[in-house]
């Protein structure tokens, strides 16, 4: 199975000018852009934030932080609004691995190619 990378532009709303670009990956399995709760102080105060239940891939349950509003920018596609989730993270040598779930990827228009290990943009939004 190959891995797939998308780098995304997130900027606070509330907060002018506190924005990040990093590379994620890409993950169904995910429902929101998930980062380590360790970057949270580089976006400001939001103006937004809601301490939530989450489940693992490994059934554990932990606590995240929802915040935002933000904005998203996944290269290739069209800017989006919305919230991220910061979470305890361990970096792996050192670094740490930003994940890109599922509603960011619907809301933009972004389709999942598993063959050419890349996303391409989806032909018409559904509004069944």
């Amino acid at each position: 199975m190959g891995r797939i990378v998308a780098t995304i532009d997130i900027e606070n709303v509330s907060e002018s000018g506190k924005a990040i670009k990093l590379d994620a990956l890409v993950d169904t399995g995910a429902s929101y852009i998930t980062l380590p709760y360790a970057w949270k102080e580089r976006f400001g105060k939001f103006e937004s934030e809601e301490t939530i239940e989450l489940q693992t891939a490994t059934q554990a349950v932990v606590e995240g932080l929802i915040c935002g509003p933000v904005k998203i920018k996944i290269e290739g596609f069209r800017y989006i609004y919305n919230e991220i989730l910061f979470i305890e993270m361990e970096p792996d040598n050192g670094e740490y691995e930003p994940l890109l779930g599922y509603i960011a990827l619907e809301q933009c228009g972004a389709a999942v190619d598993m063959i050419g290990h890349r996303l391409l943009p989806v032909k018409y939004m559904d509004v069944k």
